[in-house]
């Protein structure tokens, strides 16, 4: 194998108990982390799609990738595979991700990845040290804790020592002294909420799509990994080279460059890189931290040790109860209501803090909590639900941590008639009250993509709004516009006009380089329905595909424009390939990467048909169309000038919506019904996907 890969993905059946080995050799076409775990699960199960996400034969897929284990920076996130029981209609194969030691762990223990499938008859985790593997008994005590005592009590079976100090053998020839990585489910799992995540350390969530349920309805609480190996780096010098190049494109804490952009807004560390943890605003005392391998340094472990390594949306669930993030990029009021919802106007930062910490030990996903929540309030005040009504959450006043306490525990635990109905996420609840459609196009339930909220304006950052209903959850790239492009219009330290950062944006988005592929005005020939912006979505798929799924941070990467540099340039898209050529021995372009990201996609696209995909599917909600929007400080052409403008109070088109889409599937070699083309996925080499299609008769 060249370097970067084990050369093995660990398989384990949880209704057999056979423990097995998949060759990475056989996947290595599709890079690594997300593309091996799609094409894993085509190969398994594709064939007997569609079934649900409870079934025994979903799979929960953690892929590592070349990169982890080593310093490449912001590349140790753990990619999370499989159908997302909080998806809604249908419940998509979808990812999720995570940060912290888990594919460090997991790579120096000697694998890839980790495949379960199946579905065991009682409570298990899986406990990996190096080569050794065993489905353990989770049901003498485990089974039923939180997920930080989880952690706690399988690092203490697993290194009795930790405490000590001491060496300990923790299999054979393995010594150590450190503490292994955990990922687990809580209470919510084990209850197969929608709403349940699964977590790693203290806060590091796979927040989305509701995996935690999966590992329930699979009787599987926990994965623990440990070893004592290393990850094999093809070309040592070239990679030490390329990491000492990357320095010019960090933040220098010595030497910083516009350190006032940095010192406020968004991060409360002062001097600390901005999209951190949004909890400190009592000035709490703390320090940055990171993720395995990330010099950014995004979370924070704080002197009360509340909240601590937390980022985020995590952190404002309590305080914004999950109205969306829409102009502007700032945190926005509950969808249909007035600012709190019902709640305080401000919550204590130390309130908020401590329903995080409920929140993450209960297993609950930030993103699909926030929306729930909300929908929670916004029904109260309607008069839907409450005492006397059918359902009557009964739950302790609003702003309060009995609040925050008892609502969680409902949630989680499915506890009474609320419960039950809350732990099934803001899309089902809507629909077993029969108020989905109306809710929904109404813009009172902002579900803008298949039961994910609406994030960023989807009128006006379209790469976000397109690239996520092209996709089955909310993107999640930060790094793309949001940050830092927006960020620095908004907060008027505009380091960049508005055509100079369009001009560093279209020279690093390779191979789509179109002067205009970052306009999001509503010019006709370089507009928000462009071919331009048909290269943008294209381009953010791809890459999404390719390098986020590699365990990349959309935090830090794609980074087309940064302040830490004298002429602003950023690192893609030359640090990716330096890197990748590096570890792995292999000689890509940039290029030959995104078009490896277009072949994943076309799989991703492919499975989502065989589960029922359409292109009619494939349409906003009617207040997307109808009602005003909100807007995003982004760089637009009007009046044939370049200017930052907001966008607010644009509707989408439907009829150029429906066009734009069109020219999308042609340019990704799909039909006009959406669906991938024989000739497209034969020039991809995926001919046996291709006949499994046509089986079915959904080729394009």
């Amino acid at each position: 194998m060249p370097g970067g890969y084990t050369g093995k993905i660990l398989r384990v059946n949880l209704t057999t108990k056979e423990i097995s080995k998949i060759d990475t050799a056989k996947y290595e076409e599709f890079g690594g982390g997300h593309g091996i775990g799609s094409a894993v699960f085509f190969d398994l199960v594709g064939g007997q799609l569609p079934f649900t996400a409870f079934d025994p034969r979903n799979m929960v897929i953690m892929m590592a990738s070349p990169f982890a284990g080593t310093f490449m920076p912001g590349s140790g996130r753990t990619e999370v595979q499989g159908l997302g029981p909080g998806l809604y209609p249908i419940e998509w194969f979808a990812h999720s991700n995570f940060g912290g030691r888990f594919t460090a762990q997991l790579k120096f223990a000697g694998w890839d990845g980790v495949v379960v499938e199946g579905a065991s008859d009682q409570p298990v985790w899986i406990n990996i040290i190096n080569d050794q593997v065993k489905i353990e008994n989770a049901a003498n005590g485990i089974w039923g804790m939180d997920t930080w005592d989880t952690q706690q009590e399988i690092s203490r079976r697993v290194n009795p020592k930790i405490h000590h100090g001491e060496w300990a053998e923790l299999a054979s020839n393995c010594y150590s002294t450190q503490v292994p990585a955990v990922v687990c489910c809580g209470p919510a799992g084990e209850r197969k909420s929608r709403v349940a995540c699964l977590l790693h350390g203290p806060g590091s969530q796979a927040a989305l799509c509701g995996f935690g349920g999966v590992f329930g309805s699979k009787n599987l609480k926990a994965i623990s990994a440990i070893g004592s190996g290393s990850v094999p780096i093809a070309d040592p010098k070239a990679y030490m080279d390329a990491r000492l190049w990357f320095r010019q494109f960090q933040w220098d804490v010595d030497d910083p460059r516009d350190p006032q952009i940095f010192e406020q807004g968004y991060s409360l560390i002062k001097g600390a890189p901005k999209g951190g943890n949004v909890s400190n605003s009592d000035r709490v005392p703390s320090r940055a931290a990171a993720c395995a391998s990330c010099p950014r340094g995004c979370k924070e472990r704080l002197a009360t040790a509340d909240s601590n390594e937390a980022v985020c949306a995590g952190t404002m669930f309590a305080r914004i109860g999950g109205g969306g993030f829409g102009g502007g990029g700032g945190a926005k009021t509950a969808p249909g209501a007035s600012a709190g919802a019902g709640m305080p106007q401000a919550l204590s930062a130390k309130l908020t803090r401590q329903a995080n910490d409920l929140m993450h030990r209960y297993g609950l996903g930030h993103w699909q909590l926030m929306a729930t929540q909300s929908y929670i309030q916004f029904l109260t005040r309607q008069g839907v639900i409450g005492k006397g009504k059918d359902i009557d959450p009964d739950l302790p006043p609003s702003g309060t941590y009995a609040y925050f306490e008892a609502l969680i525990r409902k949630i989680s635990l499915r506890e009474g008639p609320f419960g039950e109905w809350a732990a099934e996420a803001a899309a089902r609840m809507a629909e077993k009250l029969g108020r989905y459609k109306d809710d929904v196009n109404s813009g009172n339930l902002k579900l803008t993509y298949w039961g994910t909220q609406e994030h960023y304006t989807t009128q006006v950052q379209v790469e976000w709004g397109y690239g996520s209903l092209l996709g089955e959850r909310d993107l999640m790239i930060h790094a793309m516009a949001n940050y830092p492009l927006h960020w620095m219009a908004q907060e008027r330290n505009q380091y960049l006009t508005a055509e100079e950062s369009s001009k560093l944006y279209s020279e690093a988005m390779v191979p789509y380089n179109d002067r205009y592929i970052v306009d999001y005005g509503l010019s006709p020939e370089t507009g928000i329905y462009s071919d331009s912006k048909v290269k943008l979505v294209a381009w953010t798929k791809h890459y999404e595909k390719f390098w986020i799924g590699q365990g990349f941070c959309g935090w830090r990467w794609p980074q087309c424009i940064t302040n830490n540099t004298a002429d602003r340039r950023g690192a893609t898209p030359s640090a990716e390939p330096r890197f990748w050529n590096a570890v792995t021995g292999k000689k890509l372009t940039f290029a030959d990467c995104m078009e490896i990201g277009h072949k994943i996609y076309t799989l991703d696209r492919s499975i989502w048909v065989l589960q029922g995909r359409t292109r009619d599917l494939e349409t906003f909600p009617d207040y997307i169309y109808d009602k005003p929007s909100g807007g995003n400080i982004l760089p637009m052409v009007i009046d044939g000038k370049w200017v930052y403008n907001e966008g607010s109070g644009r509707k989408l088109d439907r009829a150029k919506f429906e066009d734009f889409k069109t020219r999308f599937y042609k340019f990704e070699g799909y039909g006009e019904n959406g669906y991938p083309t024989r000739a497209t996925l034969e020039k991809m080499n995926m001919k046996k996907l291709a006949d499994t299609l046509q089986s079915k008769d959904k080729l394009g």
